[in-house]
């Protein structure tokens, strides 16, 4: 049985444990708030972009011109570029174990084909470093500022990567923020670019032909898609550590508790083996 200074010194460390498990819930709350506000500032762009697109592929085909362009072409998938969106730390509850395990099975899925991770976050980097997947890049710290400078290099990469055909596709996997306690796990084909037919298309006003603006979009749709990734991926990653430190902060009271009940009885049961060993004394002298 643990002694009366062992339970005190248990109890302490739970109490700074606790600390520190409150704070960081209060920071990702304070981090949430804002990177909220970037993806619901964000979804609508990325959206009506889409559909922009669309319909000036459409309009482009009614003219007369063929609709054609490098991050068009579909081919054959025999390289397959991964694009995963993980975090840089833990403490996120199963944040990023979904992401990788999702990220595994897709890999596993397509034994066929020759499978390439580019790793936005530290930890699918860490995770693939240590499997037989080729690493084609890293970028580390990115995710959390989720800046569109840093989504634009990324997407040139890979969009670079395709033009040159060195890829035959490009999936991207993330967590899409759905509220404080849901992330939902996402896989998109980013590549080649597949554009829907929209129900009502816009009849725009063109100042150059829309097969020359088509041209001109199509990059830049592959920029938004990696920057609306990013941004969701920090959103979900702070209401993932939220949920986590409130979670270990109730554990940390529940374990308190138990130690403390647990302290009284111990002292408790010294204090009547006291008293029973001087009433004993006191009978034996009398």
């Amino acid at each position: 049985m643990p002694s009366l200074i062992d339970l005190r010194r248990r109890i302490r460390s739970v109490k700074n444990t606790q600390q520190i498990t409150k704070a960081m819930k209060m920071v990702a709350a304070a981090k949430l708030r804002r990177a909220q506000e970037r993806v619901l500032a964000a979804r609508p762009y990325a959206e009506i972009y889409s559909h922009m697109l669309a319909d000036v592929a459409g309009a482009a085909a009614a003219a007369g011109a063929e609709v054609s362009h490098p991050l068009l072409a579909v081919r054959a998938e025999k390289r397959i570029l991964l694009v995963l969106v993980t975090s840089d730390r833990g403490l996120a509850g199963a944040f990023n174990s979904n992401l990788t395990k999702a990220a595994w099975a897709f890999a596993g899925e397509h034994q066929e084909a020759e499978i390439l991770v580019e790793a936005i976050g530290r930890k699918g980097r860490d995770f693939f470093q240590r499997r037989s997947v080729k690493l084609t890049g890293e970028h580390l710290g990115v995710v959390d500022k989720a800046r569109f400078a840093d989504a634009s290099a990324i997407a040139r990469k890979v969009a670079g990567l395709y033009e040159a055909e060195e890829i035959d596709a490009v999936y991207l996997i993330y967590n899409e923020f759905k509220s404080v306690i849901s992330q939902k796990l996402t896989l998109t084909k980013l590549l080649p670019v597949a554009m829907e037919a929209s129900e009502e298309p816009k009849d725009y006003i063109y100042e150059q032909p829309p097969g020359q603006l088509l041209g001109t979009l199509l990059p830049k749709y592959v920029e938004t898609g990696i920057y609306r990734a990013m941004l969701e991926s920090a959103a979900s990653e702070h209401a993932a550590r939220m949920t986590a430190m409130d979670a270990a902060t109730t554990n940390a009271a529940d374990v308190i508790e138990g130690l403390t009940l647990h302290l009284n009885r111990v002292r408790q049961a010294s204090i009547t083996k006291e008293i029973i060993e001087i009433v004993s004394g006191a009978a034996a002298l009398g």
